[in-house]
């Protein structure tokens, strides 16, 4: 059997150094799923690191999250998705604080939580409840305290000289590297979001696509007709016209 304390310090350091790949999650998610028997213990490293880590790592924990829960749920371990639903709102907290120093992850927060409710991990209702918080946080634009620059350089050296601290309205403001990191990060998830929108079936489920679209029409009514009739009234006059 595994010594308790090096899975947990193992595991701990993998949620430190998670990235924006695909691999970086499902290698946590593997690890964890594989000590599942822990998994109380290897719940509690994930709220541990939310709390301890950087913006841009408690993003990455986010997306790992979602990852995990997924694995757990195909592989019938319903443990970790149970103890992930009770606290999805002090994970929301963490990653997307109510001081407004997790603007910027505010997007990645309502990114996973619709995938989790896709994947049925989440009620619907949950998800309204938590966007309604989420709208109230979501009151700085993106990046906008990641943002090494401001508008007025003369500004942003004033602020320097009154504020040795580093901080903007109270939050701490991000070193350049960190800076530099979310931007990459953020632009390899944008990437793989595209491929995906433009992923080709396998030939068991191109419906799916159709009959999500067809679901989104709305059934068509008296207007429809009528546009549809002006519609054709003006390409008869305009071809009479040529």
């Amino acid at each position: 059997m595994a010594d308790p304390f090096e899975v947990r310090m193992r595991f701990t350091s993998q949620l430190q150094h998670l990235n924006a790949s695909v691999n970086s999650s499902q290698k946590a998610a593997h690890y964890a799923l594989k000590y599942r028997d822990m998994d109380e213990d290897l719940h509690s490293c994930i709220l541990e690191q939310l709390e301890r880590n950087s913006m841009n790592n408690r993003a990455n924990i986010m997306y790992f999250i979602e990852h995990l829960c997924d694995m757990a749920q195909r592989e019938n371990h319903t443990n970790f998705v149970r103890m992930m639903q009770k606290d999805i709102l002090m994970v929301v907290d963490a990653v997307a604080p109510s001081d407004g120093s997790g603007a910027a992850n505010v997007k990645v927060v309502r990114r996973v939580l619709q995938g989790l409710q896709q994947k049925g991990i989440l009620l619907p209702d949950t998800v309204v409840e938590i966007e309604g918080c989420l709208k109230e946080r979501d009151i700085v634009a993106e990046h906008a305290v990641l943002s090494p620059i401001e508008a007025n350089g003369q500004r942003e050296q004033a602020q320097n000289q009154t504020n040795p601290t580093n901080k903007i309205n109270g939050m701490s403001r991000p070193d350049k590297r960190q800076i530099e990191q979310r931007i990459e990060e953020d632009r390899e998830r944008h990437k793989r979001l595209r491929e995906s929108i433009w992923a080709v079936g396998d030939g068991v489920n191109d419906d799916q696509e159709f009959d999500r679209l067809w679901d989104e029409v709305s059934d068509i009514g008296e207007d429809d007709y009528i546009a549809a009739e002006e519609d054709a009234t003006e390409r008869r006059q305009a071809l009479g016209m040529v």
